[in-house]
């Protein structure tokens, strides 16, 4: 009998079939999820015959082989695996996950004893001269039934063919045909190549295998960014860019177009914006008599990666907040409105002196909400 293929978006209960996969793993099966790199075949790494299916998917069925990557549902699941996290690592846990990237950990001897005595695995299974890798995928298929499991999950790539634009999911059932209980299909993935894989050190990163993202990605994602989102990207938000760009530079004691240079980032969106627009010529007066310039500002829309890298996110209004955390539900606990007092009122099609009162209202939110987050 031809293996099961679930076309996930288009099942009649989602639900129900999350749980069908989860409990597929659950019992020892082998389970094909999508990720937003590429089809992955998982399994519980505490049930021997799914490993070893997996190592021979793999090309390896011998037991020597380096440990697959566990995937996680959560943030927090990393740290059962680990010992004491530095900065730097908590730091690549919140700006690269959800994402393509798996990150490396030295983990002591003693917690991997531990680790794997309470998972019931060989500690080679989990550890890798002495460290671990982990990712957690940013997929809403493979995070909610990875979520479900009630173990270790590990991944391995399905198809070196699964994933791309041309994706069929026949195909892949034809090549996995014997080989695994279940496949969904979510369609093509994001980004159909594999992730990045980092090594956390001490005070460092170190990119051991290129993916989706190379250093400079990861580097602008892990300064210390500020986004600010509006609808069109013409008024308020990048005045309230312009004049937290101020305030910050002034802080540090250096001009607004060198903030990177010192780690921090402020950038602006909108949830309706058209690319390449220029601030309102008001817009732009009243910054200038501010001491600022949006002479080069051009609008961008909201897009799921800035979510990501912003630590955290003002918007002008509740409906701008809905906004980001439809597009990335795990952002909710950085997004918050800038004013708790209420909706900031769209100044466009305003005078002048419109713009100049909102100018203060913002510089005055602004001051505060810096203040409270300790940036700078």
């Amino acid at each position: 009998m031809p293996v099961t293929t679930i076309s996930i978006f288009d099942a009649a209960d989602f639900d129900a079939e999350i749980q069908r996969g989860a409990q597929t793993l659950n019992d020892g099966g082998v389970v094909v999820l999508p990720t937003e790199t590429v089809y992955g075949a998982a399994g519980r790494l505490d049930r021997p015959a799914a490993v070893a299916r997996l190592r021979a998917l793999r090309g390896n069925a011998n037991a020597d082989v380096k440990p697959m990557t566990i995937h996680l549902a959560r943030r927090e699941d990393a740290l059962q695996y680990l010992g004491k996290v530095n900065d730097l690592g908590y730091r690549l846990m919140r700006k690269l996950w959800p994402g393509p990237v798996g990150l490396s950990f030295e983990v002591p001897a003693e917690r991997r004893a531990e680790v794997a005595k309470k998972l019931g695995v060989a500690e080679s299974d989990l550890y890798d001269a002495g460290s671990i890798t982990l990712r957690m995928p940013d997929h809403p298929v493979g995070v909610e039934i990875i979520g479900e499991v009630a173990g270790p999950v590990v991944l391995t790539m399905a198809s070196p063919t699964a994933g791309g634009a041309g994706f069929k999911p026949q195909t892949l059932a034809a090549e996995l045909d014997g080989k695994v209980d279940l496949i969904f299909d979510a369609g093509p993935t994001k980004y159909a190549k594999p992730s990045t894989l980092v090594k956390v050190h001490a005070d460092r990163f170190e990119i051991v295998r290129a993916g989706v993202y190379d250093e400079r990605i990861i580097d602008r994602l892990l300064k210390t960014t500020v986004l600010f989102v509006c609808s069109g990207n013409t008024c308020r938000s990048p005045m309230a860019e312009a004049i937290a760009r101020n305030l910050l530079s002034k802080k540090l004691n250096v001009g607004p177009m060198e903030l990177e240079n010192k780690g921090i980032c402020v950038l602006s969106a909108g949830t309706y914006a058209m690319p390449g627009m220029r601030a309102t010529p008001q817009a732009v007066d009243a910054i200038k008599d501010m001491g600022g310039d949006l002479t080069r500002h051009r609008s961008r829309p909201l897009s799921v990666e800035l979510i990501h890298q912003a630590d955290v996110i003002y918007t002008m209004g509740k409906g701008h907040a809905q906004a980001v955390r439809s597009l990335v539900p795990s952002s909710a606990d950085k997004v918050e409105t800038l004013d708790p007092g209420g909706d900031i009122e769209d100044p466009i099609g305003s005078d002048l002196a419109v713009y100049k009162t909102l100018a203060g209202q913002l510089l005055t939110l602004i001051q505060t909400r810096l203040d409270e987050r300790k940036i700078a």
